[in-house]
């Protein structure tokens, strides 16, 4: 049987980590499908394909597509005759685009392993999409250094539980930069990089504090029309990270998304803006679990001591309802042997580092990662966390334009004011053209 899969990351993609699978009369051939998985585990995921083809007979192959080219890639391969079975969408903006594409699979075995609907798109009772990874970013620290520079003369902080507010975060960051060569580092964040491999840290995963509190103080999930509220606190967060960083403002352009983690892993910054999913990029260059720590990105939003990680998800999976009934049933076989199957689920949780929204992990499934810890631990202690309301932005196009007036201010070729055009009146003309 012919099977073709494709599934594609939105939100952090630096590299598109593709499957092919295949089947024939001799249970092998050579016609190929693809399935996109998150990039930074393309080699666990290599690993994990090699196992599915030793137990089902099905050849599995991994390739890797170039940086932010899903939805063109996607786009190209629904056109073509034997078009994927398998894609995927970061949320309800995603799904408006691709909905006439999803089958709804409320009566598979897949959507019954998922622990509650909040980790679905609906349309109506259909089940259009699953996640299948939930995720947790914020600003990911050295235990070891941080506790170096709080036993330094002067320190602002005695533990890292003080710092619970941006005003706390900014004074502790300016004096770590400014006692950089004692600490034996060359900046208290790494660097911002404006490469496309790092940009979205910025314009998507900062830009998602500013939407989440005008959400929640409007009392909305969505909006057509942005207002900016808490652009001012956007700004001095940003300003922040260009102040105290481990390079100048002016070089960011082309700083890249390795470039930065390498900067954290090698102990050269005591801060880094990023998720759960670099555990295993910053713990190859020697940090170990008892290095890592992960604080709430502030930005002086009043009430924020009490705000937690931001945490959700924009991969959902989802399954070509155009596909031949024999493609869609093994296109469901494939999601729901990842994640009940004992190595689906142990590559997933233990090699990956990823939580999910599965029933089947409960059953010591579930990931010995410290970033995951760092969520669970805000949460006990009854903090809140920040939604994923990122997934509500009108285009990429929207995140471009606002990536590039961030550029333009911290290289001083451009005001902030730029910036805020962009989010706002660049949110109104977007969200017109994509639902027009």
């Amino acid at each position: 049987m012919r099977r073709k899969l494709l599934g594609m990351l939105l939100s952090f993609t630096m590299a598109a980590t593709l499957f092919t699978g295949c089947g024939g009369k001799d249970g092998k051939d050579s016609s190929k499908g693809k399935v996109n998985f998150k990039p930074e585990q393309a080699d666990d995921w290599k690993a994990l394909a090699e196992e599915y083809s030793k137990e089902k007979n099905v050849e599995v192959k991994v390739v890797t597509a170039a940086s932010n080219t899903y939805e063109q890639t996607l786009k190209s391969e629904m056109a073509k005759s034997d078009a994927p079975t398998m894609f995927q969408v970061n949320g309800p903006v995603g799904l408006a685009t691709w909905k006439d594409y999803c089958y709804d699979m409320k009566d598979s075995d897949v959507y019954k392993q998922v622990k509650s609907d909040d980790f679905v798109l609906k349309d109506g009772d259909a089940v259009q999409g699953i996640a299948y990874v939930i995720e947790t970013y914020g600003i990911i620290y050295n235990k070891t250094l941080l506790a170096k520079y709080c036993e330094m003369d002067g320190a602002k902080v005695k533990d890292a539980s003080e710092i619970n507010s941006f005003a706390k975060l900014k004074e502790v960051a300016d004096d770590i930069q400014a006692k950089k060569k004692d600490l034996g580092v060359d900046g208290a964040f790494t660097s911002p990089g404006m490469d496309s491999s790092s940009d979205w840290r910025y314009k998507t995963h900062l830009a998602n504090l500013p939407i989440y509190y005008e959400y929640k103080k409007d009392g909305i999930d969505s909006t057509d029309k942005i207002k900016g509220t808490y652009l001012k606190e956007y700004k001095q967060m940003w300003d922040l990270y260009l102040k105290d960083s481990t390079c100048d403002p002016k070089l960011i352009a082309s700083k890249t998304g390795d470039e930065s983690t390498a900067e954290f892993a090698t102990g050269k910054a005591v801060f880094f803006q990023n998720g759960t999913w670099t555990y295993g990029d910053i713990t190859k260059n020697g940090l170990k679990d008892e290095d890592l720590g992960m604080l709430p990105i502030y930005i002086g939003v009043e009430g924020e001591e009490n705000q937690g990680l931001c945490t959700g998800s924009e991969n959902y999976w989802c399954v070509n309802s155009k596909a031949s009934e024999a493609d869609i049933k093994a296109t469901l076989e494939f999601m729901n042997w990842c994640v009940t199957s004992d190595k689906g689920r142990d590559a997933i949780a233990n090699t990956m580092g990823f939580v999910t929204p599965f029933k089947a992990f409960d059953d010591g499934y579930t990931a010995k990662n410290p970033l995951v810890q760092a969520d669970a631990d805000y949460l006990a202690a009854g903090k809140t966390p920040v939604s994923w309301n990122f997934s509500t932005i009108p285009s990429e196009e929207w995140k471009n334009n606002v990536g590039n007036a961030l550029l333009e201010y911290a290289q001083k070729t451009g005001e902030w004011d730029a910036v805020e055009k962009a989010f706002v009146d660049g949110w109104d003309e977007q969200y017109k053209a994509t639902h027009e």
